[in-house]
């Protein structure tokens, strides 16, 4: 008997978790990537000897029976080489002159933030408990359906972070201070909801790491696993269209002329991406016009920094520093605001080390910034390009020298990103971050469903439930339910979780 063939376009985490599920239940699985390297933002790159993350710089909720592992766990990637960042201050949020520690654990975070606003510590509680009503509404700890979002409290996912903020705390520094690793999520006030706030907040007060040595072998563990169960993953092959009859997609086309033939297609690319891809009555253009016209969350540019040798010490947190005071609006500013705000880490390297070999520092930008050298490549885009990237680059550094005075001096090279960079490499609208923006304002308009009205088409990624490793797991678990039955996914998950 013939095993039914799978073409899951986009080889990011997505595409190849939700491939590694379904090469594993029998299905003939190939992965098509148009990039020369699977992994999307799991992607890592060396210069000068020296290796850079891009997208995946520190997960959460990994330690056993926590969250993340039991879906690590499902997916045979319990054994990553993790290094837990600094349990009494994984993230430390500078704003103004002040400095503010949030440390793993629902108590101790209590706790230290008290110490900064003794009279806040009821409220503090009250918005702890709030995270995990959030959080627990999910149910992704428990043996039950794994729905992307199932809400206990309705109320909390259809009001605004910094509407409920308001209405629990009264300190406004405090509410500045909860919602100052914002760029996780790329939150804009009256927009995005609470309830994405508190599923990032419990995500990493549970526990935080960074993968030693960059988190490109989960992309070659999943690529190996899909190989190993007999599908493949094909570089260098652009889809270039899904071929439909009149009642379901047969196959698709890649680089403009091979076509693979499939029973079942998975679109993991942004759903933009994806309507330029079908040209078939199938849907409808009402919902063409939705998908192709979704608000996205804003890019970024980054300095991927190269350090001297025994200079850096090794810097087991992440920094977020907001110079102008609050973490709201970076995404807005003028040319003479930016950068209003910045994320710092340092990469975590596969040996142990007192030293940082290099470290990056990102800041929100605008695609359109950027709009002159629209449809240039990568390394051609002329000396125009170079120089703002140049000025860019240094205007950061010296935002960020601000608050690590030792860099002065210690920075032998860097390399830069731009929303561009982005674009070629991961095709999402604008080189936007994350995707899709979550927006309460949308309502059900601004969500983009894992089924189509082409019934053998589905989409899964980082658009149909959240970004991130943890949200992008769960939109793999949803879309592969819709393939396998939601009962035998679940099994699997309790099976390898024994």
């Amino acid at each position: 008997m013939s095993r039914k063939r799978c073409i899951i376009i986009g080889s990011g985490l997505g595409g190849l978790s939700c491939g590694t599920i379904l090469a594993r239940n029998g299905y003939d699985v190939t992965v098509v990537e148009q990039g020369a390297r699977a992994g999307g933002c799991l992607q890592c790159f060396v210069r000068h000897g020296v290796k850079f993350e891009t997208g995946m710089h520190f997960i959460g909720s990994a330690r056993p029976g926590e969250p993340l592992h039991r879906l690590l766990r499902f997916l045979e990637l319990d054994n990553l080489p993790l290094n837990p960042l600094d349990p009494d201050g994984y993230n430390r949020v500078k704003i103004g002159g002040d400095e503010f520690a949030f440390p793993n654990g629902r108590e101790p975070f209590i706790e230290r933030m008290a110490s900064y606003f003794p009279a806040e510590k009821d409220g503090i509680a009250r918005y702890m408990d709030y995270v995990e009503r959030v959080a627990g509404a999910s149910r992704i700890s428990s043996t039950e359906p794994l729905e992307s979002v199932m809400p206990a409290e309705a109320w909390l996912h259809n009001r605004s972070i910094d509407d409920v903020l308001a209405e629990i705390i009264s300190d406004d520094m405090l509410r500045r201070v909860l919602v100052g690793d914002l760029p996780l999520y790329a939150a804009e006030q009256g927009h995005t909801p609470f309830s994405l706030h508190a599923f990032v907040m419990d995500f990493y007060n549970r526990s935080a790491f960074r993968i030693a040595g960059g988190s490109d072998i989960i992309a070659d563990r999943l690529t190996d696993l899909i190989r190993e169960r007999g599908g493949r993953v094909l570089l260098n092959s652009r889809a270039t269209r899904i071929v439909c009859d009149n009642s379901r997609a047969t196959g698709v086309e890649i680089n403009g002329s091979e076509l693979l033939e499939a029973d079942l297609v998975l679109a993991t690319i942004h759903p933009a991406r994806l309507m330029e891809l079908l040209d078939t009555p199938l849907l409808r253009p009402a919902f063409r016009r939705r998908m192709s016209s979704m608000r996205n969350t804003p890019s970024n540019f980054s300095v991927y920094m190269k350090f001297r040798p025994g200079t850096v010490p090794y810097m087991n947190n992440n920094c977020f520093s907001y110079p102008g005071g609050t973490p709201w609006n970076c995404e807005r500013y003028t040319p003479a605001e930016w950068p209003k705000g910045y994320l710092y880490m340092h990469f975590c390297p596969a040996e142990p080390t007192p030293y940082a070999t290099n470290g990056i520092a990102l800041s929100y930008m605008s695609i359109d910034e950027v709009a002159r050298w629209s449809g240039t490549h990568v390394g051609h885009r002329g000396d125009e390009y170079l120089a703002f990237k140049h000025a860019k680059a240094e205007r950061l550094i010296d935002t960020l020298c601000h608050d690590f005075p030792e860099l002065r001096g210690n920075i032998e090279c860097y390399y830069t990103s731009t929303p561009l960079t982005y674009l070629d490499y991961t095709g999402t609208e604008g080189g936007s971050m994350y995707g899709v923006a979550k927006d309460i304002q949308a309502g059900i308009a601004g969500r983009v469903p894992h089924r189509t009205r082409i019934p053998n088409l589905l989409i899964a990624g980082q658009n149909i439930n959240s970004h991130g490793i943890l949200g992008v797991l769960v939109g793999t678990i949803v879309a592969c339910s819709e393939i396998l039955g939601e009962h035998t996914v679940i099994q699997q998950i309790g099976e390898y979780n024994q």
